[in-house]
């Protein structure tokens, strides 16, 4: 690796030979995101594009969604703009440690950048969601807010969680000595409904205001349910280490 411009052929290669593991990702981050990041981001390293760059263009493209989502009522196209807006900024996310990765590791500061960027990404598009509903979907009732609201709470944790586990284990346990078991070929597709391309896509129904009310709320209900099984095994694997340690 170096910090010099490579050519978009090289720069390809080098980031296709240094990624990370696919174990446990879903499908559309695994098979559309990561390798559309590949090839933006070798295109963006051979113009001398920086890490943070990226990751202020990411920040700004799911801005601007977000903000046409709580202001604008939805139409068919409107829906498709915001899910594409949405889907490039997730493109540009995978772009900034792509980026890292061909010069040679990224930097603190950049971490931390992008990870707060991505919090306030996928908390405001919830409570942009609730904000559209109440201005402009004629809801059923009044209950209908309560999907977005929950959907919050339940994004929160999850990034709270997948943020916190890694810092825990180090401490306790070394690197594994054996490889791990067979990922299921299914178990991409089960937990699509936490993928955040899977979740940028679902906007493109956006203008069919019961067919994106119905989407939304059984992604919500997946993404609950998934992270009811996520909780349960960290607090089984925390208190294995803590029994360990004693």
């Amino acid at each position: 690796m170096t910090s010099e411009r490579q050519s978009f052929r090289f720069g390809l290669a080098d980031l296709r030979a240094a990624q990370k593991p696919a174990r446990g990702t879903p499908a559309y981050s695994r098979h559309v995101n990561r390798p559309l990041g590949r090839i933006v981001a070798a295109w963006c390293n051979s113009h001398g594009m920086r890490p943070n760059q990226a990751t202020a263009i990411s920040a700004t493209l799911s801005a601007s969604a977000i903000t046409l989502l709580a202001t604008v009522r939805p139409t068919w196209w409107l829906g498709l703009l915001i899910a594409f807006l949405l889907a490039a900024g997730y493109v540009m996310d995978s772009v900034d440690g792509q980026l890292a990765r061909l010069r040679g590791g990224g930097s603190l500061a950049g971490e931390w950048l992008d990870h707060t960027v991505d919090c306030f990404k996928t908390l405001t598009l919830h409570l942009a969601v609730a904000v559209s509903w109440f201005r402009f979907a004629d809801l059923p009732h009044d209950a209908w807010l309560l999907v977005p609201l929950g959907f919050t709470v339940v994004a929160a944790a999850m990034f709270f969680g997948l943020m916190l586990i890694p810092t825990l284990r180090p401490a306790a346990i070394s690197a594994p000595t054996e490889p791990a078991p067979p990922e299921g070929p299914l178990r991409r597709f089960l937990i699509l409904p936490t993928d955040y391309g899977f979740q940028c896509w679902a906007f493109a129904l956006l203008g069919w205001t019961v067919g994106f009310r119905v989407l939304w709320t059984v992604t919500f209900v997946g993404c609950a349910a998934l992270l009811a099984l996520a909780l349960r095994k960290w607090w089984r694997e925390l208190r294995a280490l803590d029994a360990g340690v004693a």
